[in-house]
């Protein structure tokens, strides 16, 4: 598989978009640093905020310490102008040294062509804010099995991909089951490698991959560690979010479907090793960012949401420093 990065140019000279449109050379815009013959980006380290409570919440963003964003929508736009809007969050973070890392929209772009053209509409406008990428659902026919989907996968997917790269960015696909599984799907194929092997032979393209976390493998007791040494050439974005198995549970009840055996957590609070996620991602030269994804933490939720957030990102900081060392 193609390594899905941004190459850095050996020439000083290289010139790209910087997250507000301005151009500036590339040995400024990546942080890099040489181990042997490897030369390795400094990670950014952000939060994934709502759509809705973007413009409310961006001064908390900014002065908490966060370094990059992914915008992100669930359902639909619910009638957002994004040309508007972009204006609005680049004018907040032009004094600030924020990114916005993906737009992203969680919808099911298979079944409803509304939904999909909502896709359409996110990727022609990402580079507004500067985002390289663009997160969604594979999609899929709601009720049946994931091989029933992959026809119009291919169809749908190979011309958002060319749609993808004539904009300039990356389209991922996030790995949540979103309480569906192989033979009952709800609106989402790309939970899983089997179905990945199958989306990524139907459509081959460099513009689309995958936007990966650790949770929603762990509570398929999946090795993450394995599968993201595996699959790193097809990540272009991570979710910061990690997963709990209750052993107890599954030892008394089991592990199979309507059973709540996998508690979602915050980095630093579940059964993943984030140093070692960080040394893989290292190694492999990803060349993508890592936002915290909130909002599910059985502890940290409601008044405490952003502690938690806070939390996460020092935690995440301090495994990205050590493996700087």
């Amino acid at each position: 598989m193609e390594l899905y990065r941004t190459k850095l140019e050996d020439s000083l000279n290289f010139e790209k978009h910087n997250s507000h449109g301005n151009f500036v050379p590339a040995a400024q815009s990546l942080q890099v640093m040489k181990k042997g013959m490897v030369i390795m980006r400094n990670i950014k380290l952000g939060t994934c905020v709502k759509g809705e409570e973007i413009l409310t919440m961006l001064p908390h963003v900014i002065h908490s310490g966060f370094e990059t964003i992914e915008l992100y929508y669930n359902y639909g736009l619910q009638g957002t102008d994004l040309v508007e809007l972009s204006k609005e969050v680049n004018s907040l973070l032009d004094e600030s040294k924020i990114t916005v890392s993906s737009i992203g929209l969680y919808v099911n772009p298979l079944q409803y062509e509304n939904q999909r053209k909502e896709l359409e509409y996110c990727i022609d406008n990402a580079r507004r804010f500067g985002a390289q990428s663009v997160s969604t659902f594979a999609g899929a026919m709601e009720g049946t099995c994931v091989e029933d989907s992959i026809p119009k996968f291919k169809e749908v997917f190979g011309e958002l991909a060319k749609r993808a790269e004539y904009n300039g960015v990356k389209l991922g696909i996030e790995n949540a089951h979103m309480c569906g599984f192989w033979y009952r799907t709800t609106c989402n194929i790309g939970f899983g490698p089997r179905a990945w092997e199958m989306m990524f032979h139907e459509v081959e393209s460099e513009s689309l991959g995958l936007v990966w976390e650790p949770s929603h493998q762990i509570e398929q007791f999946i090795d993450v560690y394995s599968q993201l040494k595996t699959w790193l050439p097809k990540i272009i974005h991570i979710h910061g979010k990690d997963g709990k198995i209750d052993w107890s549970h599954v030892k008394k009840y089991g592990a199979w479907f309507g059973e709540d055996y996998c508690s979602h957590r915050f980095p630093g609070l579940g059964d993943s090793n984030w140093n070692e996620i960080m040394s893989i991602l290292s190694a492999g030269e990803y060349q993508g960012d890592i936002t915290i994804e909130g909002f599910h933490d059985p502890e940290f939720n409601g008044e405490r949401e952003f502690e938690g957030q806070k939390n996460a990102l020092l935690y995440l900081k301090n495994c990205r420093n050590e493996i700087s060392k």
